[in-house]
């Protein structure tokens, strides 16, 4: 019942976003491309529940990540305001919102990797767990620059705000290091919290 109602909440948190991101964004075409994995995730999760239902832990990074991507659709990454305030404290020459984007975006695809690939004893628990892992998000990462490529390709001048790059000739890089950045913790920091939450969803009438 606690799993249910968390995974209600994260829901309706997440929809709600979404609903109120597209009534009035910067840009709907942008807006449209930033939220478009979470308009593919969404059906994917609802039809996947019932037969492979995630741990506590990935439903709730998978719905910090929507998020994410929902603020900076409405706004374009380069335009979030916490991004503003990031760049006055620290004094950086961009919004880094993106940046903050592009971690999250390693933190999650290694999460599921990981748990697919324990859950369906791919691969035993130990290194390569954590080294496959990091290649899956990394490569994840580095195929989302390619779409970032082909948009900008198809689309020209008016891709500018779905690429966020403000300028720097190595956003493409900074972007796939903090992906690589976003995968280590979870690789490190947040993989024995999803062990456990693996270990207790494979007892007998217990979840998450």
């Amino acid at each position: 019942m606690q799993d249910k109602t968390l995974y209600a909440t994260l829901s309706l948190v997440v929809m709600l976003a979404l609903l109120a991101s597209g009534i009035a964004p910067y840009d709907r075409a942008t807006w449209l491309l930033e939220v478009a994995p979470v308009l593919i995730a969404i059906p994917v999760l609802l039809l996947s529940y019932r037969h492979f239902p995630l741990t506590r832990l990935l439903y709730a990074v998978i719905a910090i990540h929507a998020l994410i991507l929902i603020l900076g659709g409405t706004y374009t990454y380069a335009r979030v305001p916490p991004g503003f305030w990031v760049q006055e404290w620290f004094d950086l020459s961009r919004n880094p919102y993106d940046k903050l984007g592009h971690f999250i975006q390693g933190v999650t695809p290694a999460l599921l990797a990981r748990e697919v690939l324990l859950r369906r004893h791919m691969v035993v628990p130990g290194k390569m767990l954590g080294f496959l892992a990091l290649c899956i998000a990394l490569a994840f990462s580095a195929f989302y620059e390619l779409i970032e490529w082909w948009v900008a390709l198809i689309a020209g001048q008016g891709a500018e705000d779905f690429l966020g790059t403000q300028g720097d000739p190595w956003d493409t890089q900074s972007d796939m290091l903090m992906a690589l950045l976003g995968a280590l913790l979870s690789v490190t920091g947040l993989a024995g919290l999803q062990d456990r939450q693996i270990a207790r969803r494979a007892k007998p009438g217990a979840a998450g």
